[in-house]
């Protein structure tokens, strides 16, 4: 167990300087592009910050989830099939979980991180 969790970790970190690690950089930047653009939206419309209606509005949840994924899945789904190519090329092998998990830290962790304080930012929230 202890050599999965190695490997695991040592190939998340060879993505920063291995083939194609010009994703690491951009594929975030996009996903904040995304963030500000919808976080900026909610102000207009006068909703509440996104993270914490999220975590607090439980009646309007589905639909706040459905919102942010349309806000970020184009972005999260590249980031998916750009890992898998990333991983073909360089480790010669599929990694379904560390897939997933490179896809979140570089689309869903910062279009969550920021949607909400662009909101804030731009004037919005309740």
């Amino acid at each position: 167990m202890d050599s999965i969790w190695s490997n695991f970790i040592t190939e998340l970190i060879g993505r920063v300087d291995g083939p194609m690690h010009f994703r690491i950089y951009l594929q975030p930047l996009v996903a904040i592009f995304f963030a500000f653009r919808d976080g900026r939206k909610d102000a207009r419309e006068g909703r509440p910050a996104y993270g914490w209606a999220l975590l607090t509005n439980s009646e309007h949840r589905r639909y706040l989830l459905q919102d942010g994924w349309k806000g970020f899945r184009n972005v999260f789904l590249i980031a998916l099939l750009l890992d898998l190519v990333y991983q073909y090329v360089a480790i010669g092998g599929f990694r379904p979980l560390q897939t997933l998990l490179t896809a979140l830290l570089l689309a869903v962790v910062p279009y969550l991180l920021l949607r909400g304080p662009v909101n804030r930012l731009s004037g919005g929230g309740k």
